[in-house]
């Protein structure tokens, strides 16, 4: 009967257009808009080479100033894929002139074994190179103090042969696989409007509600004719129920299985390297758009109509708090009234999105796969103890 069920409910899902609509139309509709509507936009803000300059001096040519050097070399270097800037060695004088015609951003001087960075105006690009400058210099602290450490061990060992050379190379690979470089990776993961592809992520596994709506109320007799002859046909209700909701999430899942699909295929989004992590969100945002239908379907007393109009305000709105019609929307929520987020279904979505997008660590990503969990959990109990409570006077 599970299995009959099952099918059933399956086919009838398909056959209903409105749901087809929402759920697999809908969001590629909305997600071609996004790709017209944004597609120039990350090459305006993807950081350009900038123009900067060093001075040529005594100091910059001594050993200790070796690896500030050789940073910036590395940084400036044409067949580097991560040059960040394009640099002149010149006399101060020379660097002072092109500062003041604004054919650098800034330079840098070393004086008394201490950089320092020449700037006109406060920028985006100025920015840059003293952050550049003062991250190098914390890479050439570690590695001083790393180095003195082991000098240290190895004289307190009775080592009266040291190699230092051996010494400072252990220690430039010790920091090299450490990571403490500096790269320009704003080509690849300074992107904005990624967060617009998450909410529309987010808004597909919410839509997912009506299907879950739409079981629910198959199930109902107050809903119509199919909810009165399932009420009173000699048939576990529960497994009419869970047979109706597992096959409302496969359609969602396969809606969802399409938009990723065409966004990735069609309109070459981007989402990154941990697919399967997106995979999980996608599932448990799933999971959370359904609960929200079963909650909608079971707490409103009220026509098919009038729910589904609710199901979707709520959506659209949880997502407009999460960033879709507006990017900076999301940190103004964030900002000022954080904890509404934290409640918003949509924004645990496009939050979970962000977090592998933009971070190392998955801390952020698995309290966000957790909230939603909760959340699902929650509206689902509150569901169950609804349609417990449901009675009838006829039918």
């Amino acid at each position: 009967m599970f299995i009959h069920n099952f099918k059933y409910a399956f086919k009838t899902l398909f056959r209903n257009k409105m749901l087809i609509f929402w759920t697999f139309a809908f969001p590629i509709i909305l997600g071609t808009f996004f790709n017209l509507a944004f597609s120039n936009i990350e090459n305006s803000e993807k950081l350009d080479i900038i123009n900067i300059a060093i001075i040529d001096n005594e100091d910059l040519k001594l050993d200790e100033n070796k690896g500030i050097k050789e940073a910036f070399e590395q940084l400036s270097d044409e067949q580097n894929e991560d040059r960040l800037f394009y640099t002149q060695y010149v006399s101060e004088e020379k660097a002072k002139e092109l500062l003041e015609n604004d054919e650098i951003s800034g330079y840098l001087i070393i004086e008394e074994n201490k950089p320092k960075t020449v700037i006109k105006t406060n920028g985006i690009n100025e920015t840059i190179l003293k952050y550049v400058t003062e991250q190098i210099m914390q890479t050439t602290k570690i590695v001083e103090d790393l180095a003195t450490e082991k000098i240290t061990k190895e004289i307190q060992s009775g080592n009266i042969k040291i190699d230092y050379q051996k010494i400072y190379q252990d220690v430039l690979d010790i920091a090299s696989q450490d990571n403490v470089k500096i790269k320009n990776i704003s080509n690849t993961n300074l992107s904005y409007t990624m967060i617009e592809f998450y909410t529309l992520i987010a808004m597909t596994c919410l839509y997912g509600g009506i299907l879950g709506m739409t079981s629910i109320n198959n199930s109902l007799a107050n809903m119509g004719e199919v909810g009165k002859r399932t009420s009173v046909a000699p048939i576990s209700k529960g497994k009419v129920i869970i047979s109706s909701l597992l096959a409302s999430y496969i359609t969602q899942l396969i809606g969802l299985a399409i938009l990723f699909a065409y966004t990735i295929f069609a309109l070459k989004i981007d989402y990154g390297t941990n697919l399967p992590l997106i995979i999980l969100l996608s599932l448990t945002g799933s999971l959370a758009g359904l609960s929200l239908g079963i909650a909608v379907a079971t707490l409103v007393k009220s026509n098919e109509n009038v729910k589904t109009g609710i199901l979707i305000a709520v959506t659209m709105f949880g997502c407009f708090l999460s960033g879709m019609m507006g990017i900076t929307m999301k940190y103004i929520v964030d900002k000022n009234i954080p904890i509404v987020n934290k409640l918003n279904p949509a924004s645990m979505i496009t939050d979970g999105f962000y977090s592998l997008y933009y971070y190392d660590t998955f801390d952020r990503y698995f309290f966000n796969i957790a909230s939603l969990l909760i959340f699902s959990g929650i509206l689902i109990l509150i569901s169950v103890r609804g349609l417990r409570r449901q009675k009838y006077d006829s039918i």
